[in-house]
């Protein structure tokens, strides 16, 4: 690595990380309260201590600097920051311990664990307070100076409006882990989900993006290696610039305990860029699913990897009368100060970088009330994500938020900002809970379908707003939440007390796995209802990977730990499966058909001119307008929606277990009603019946309805 003689000497104070300019690298870190900074560089991913050791200059503004020449991609760094080591009042500096950047661009060396990795000395009776000597080099994960260079070919972003996406949340390496059309050299990887047989799986089903789950460079568990687990979601970031070089086909770190690198410098940030330009190639948005708001670091007896050794009381929230705690609004150990401008400034930069240097199209972010915790006005939460949406360099940008956190008031849904859209997870209970056949539950299974109004229908929103969901990476996968009344977690080692304990799920008779095909028939309708319920609501569908193929976890509905075939998506399709995936794409493509599934106003329940019919009127079977007292009626499990614009759509629900016989309501003057779709007979011909036709309605089933002109 090392061909001449380094050089150092003053750098500039921005930007922070580590950046290349053709002849050497300029270095720069913040920390307020460090009192000296090392720039430490490695000569390969197996080296046990740096080759060089440079104080940096400063600090600058609380920034220190350095320019390193000759240098360039390739290099590997860490930091030494000195400082006191007072837990008491918040400080956990310690030069013994090598930590990451958290600016740098790209992943030299992943995470070795080791309990050098400590900043105390583990088994002393005085836990953190007893100063730990250890030198931590060989575990430390590096950074790598890395060039931005690349060829995007007039890459543009496909700008699909809001109205119009569908969202399809996957994990990188779970997606073509398994797919038999990938080569095997690429599965499980950025390269992978670029190929031809993924795009043109994704492509096929018809989603417009997808939202990845987390891809920032994240560092393992202790607790989880000990006992054989890791952590496959990735929600414990460790860096907020560089992608995760776990799903770089040629980049990747080596198994536990060497944590080398294969491949050139970077190439997990140019294999990230060439898989954007494909997807955008073909329409297909980038969604990044962001932890911004805690660390890899977990709490005070966590180890010192990054920000706990640069300047642990400005990046952390640090309780005021004991800043030796953490202050734990996520439940990870952890929660980032926002309070700090730098703080703040890190996560605009990284967002920044992840629009102008990767070409993302969209972020979701993990548990985001927290982020606005601490933070002074009347509605803290709606000034920090307003900020955040009127960044100039973020215009265009998709912004979508996890709205609740573990914190005190911590269910925030519906209270973030005009221009930001949420995760419904009252959508997805609600649905379920209908579906489920549960007494009153169709009133707010009518409400959800109808856009969440009650939610989301003030201060200019839409009904795009509202992120819809039946299933995600947290809970069951779709075919769990037909196959399992309860969870099935014991493989998490955790006595299976880990994961929710109502999923308002319905086994359908029989726990998990059955033969009876009387069970199998009721859970593949199932399926279908709730999916198309999902994609037939106001509000944008976001689909969790696999579902459309039958996926199973065997009832585990807290898989975060299991990198193996349990969280893979299994293509291997039997012909259930193949018909399920038939239904999906179906039911897409009657999605973007129906104008008026996807509105950008709420119904108002008002005339729309022309038709002499409301926006949307409810139904009784009787094809009567909903009483109020039939509204009342707990035992409600049957209702229509009639949907008017410039197309009339009918859409029946029946979650009773009997077939309902429903009078359709009439149809305009020489049109009739079309029936373009039937859970209960996914594969049957079309109908088309006449002005105020009766049609039996299935137990356990969805049907449309289209108003269509007739030919004679």
């Amino acid at each position: 690595m090392f061909k001449r003689r380094i050089r150092i000497r003053p750098g500039r104070p921005y930007p922070l990380g580590a950046t290349w300019d053709g002849s050497g690298v300029n270095y720069a870190l913040f920390s307020d309260h460090a009192t000296k900074v090392e720039l430490c560089l490695f000569n390969s991913p197996d080296a046990r201590s740096e080759t060089y050791r440079f104080q940096l200059f400063g600090p600058y503004e609380g920034v220190w600097h350095g320019y390193a020449l000759p240098a360039g991609p390739g290099q590997l760094y860490g930091y030494r920051v000195h400082g006191p080591y007072d837990p008491r009042k918040g400080h956990r500096f310690n030069p013994h311990k090598v930590v990451f950047d958290p600016y740098a661009r790209g992943v030299g060396r992943a995470t070795r664990w080791g309990n050098e990795l400590f900043a105390y000395r583990s088994g002393d009776p005085r836990l953190d307070l007893a100063f730990d000597r250890r030198d931590s080099a060989k575990c430390a994960a590096l950074g790598l100076v890395i060039d931005p260079a690349f060829d995007w070919e007039e890459d543009r972003p496909p700008l699909v409006p809001w109205q119009k996406s569908i969202i399809y949340e996957l994990h990188v390496k779970g997606f073509t882990a398994l797919h038999p059309e990938v080569r095997k050299e690429l599965r499980g990887t950025y390269a992978g989900l670029a190929s031809e047989p993924a795009i043109r799986h994704l492509k096929k089903l018809g989603v417009t993006a997808v939202e990845l789950m987390p891809v920032h460079q994240h560092s393992l568990d202790r607790h989880l290696a000990e006992v054989g687990l890791t952590n496959f979601w990735g929600y414990n970031t460790l860096g907020w610039f560089a992608p995760d070089i776990r799903f770089s086909s040629t980049a990747r770190p080596e198994p536990a305990p060497a944590g080398g690198l294969q491949g050139g410098p970077g190439d997990a940030v140019r294999e990230f860029k060439t898989m954007v330009r494909a997807l955008h190639r073909e329409g297909i948005e980038v969604i990044l699913d962001v932890v911004y708001n805690h660390t890899a670091e977990g709490g005070p007896l966590g180890p010192t990897l990054s920000l706990r050794g640069i300047d642990n009381k400005s990046y952390y929230l640090v309780r005021g009368d004991d800043p030796r705690a953490y202050v734990d609004y996520t439940g990870c150990g952890n929660t980032l100060n926002m309070k700090h401008p730098r703080t703040r400034a890190l996560v605009l930069d990284s967002l920044r970088y992840w629009v102008e240097e990767m070409h993302v199209d969209g972020f979701r972010f993990d548990l985001a009330p927290a982020l606005a915790r601490g933070l002074d006005g009347e509605d803290a939460l709606a000034e920090f994500y307003g900020s955040i949406r009127d960044d100039a360099a973020l215009s265009g940008v998709k912004w979508m938020a996890e709205p609740w956190d573990t914190g005190p008031g911590g269910y925030r849904l519906g209270h973030f900002p005009h221009g930001w859209s949420e995760w419904n997870g009252r959508y997805r209970d609600a649905v379920r809970r209908f579906w489920r056949g549960d007494a009153g539950s169709a009133g707010e299974f009518a409400t959800r379908l109808a856009g969440s109004s009650d939610l989301f229908g003030r201060n200019g929103r839409t009904p795009q707003a509202s992120i819809n969901y039946v299933t995600v990476h947290d809970g069951f996968t779709l075919e769990d939440v037909v196959s399992y009344s309860e969870k099935r977690n014991e493989a998490n080692q955790e006595k299976n007390a880990d994961g929710d304990r109502e999923n308002f799920s319905s086994n359908g008779g029989v726990e998990g796995p059955s033969r009876d095909p009387h069970v199998r028939a009721l859970r593949q309708r199932q399926k279908r209802n709730l999916m198309a319920t999902l994609l037939l609501s106001q509000g944008v569908p976001l689909l969790s990977h696999g579902d459309e193929l039958g996926r199973t976890q065997k009832g585990n509905n807290n898989a975060y730990c299991h990198d193996s075939p349990l969280t893979w998506v299994d293509w291997d399709l039997d012909e259930a499966k193949k018909e399920f995936l038939e239904f999906v794409t179906r039911v897409i493509r009657l999605r973007k058909d129906e104008a008026v599934i996807f509105r950008t106003s709420f119904f108002e329940g008002v005339p729309v001119s022309g038709t002499g019919l409301k926006d949307i009127t409810w139904l009784a079977p009787s094809g009567r307008e909903m009483t109020e007292s039939e509204w009342a009626d707990k035992e409600l499990r049957c209702l229509g929606a009639l949907m008017a614009g410039q197309d009339q759509l009918l859409i029946l629900a029946n979650s009773a277990n009997d077939a309902v016989l429903f009078h359709l309501p009439p149809a305009a003057r020489k049109a009739s009603w079309h029936c373009a779709l039937n859970t209960a007979r996914p594969a049957a011909d079309s109908m088309t019946l006449e002005h105020s036709s009766q049609f039996e309605l299935a137990g356990h089933s969805l049907a449309v309805f289209r108003m269509t002109e007739r030919l004679r």
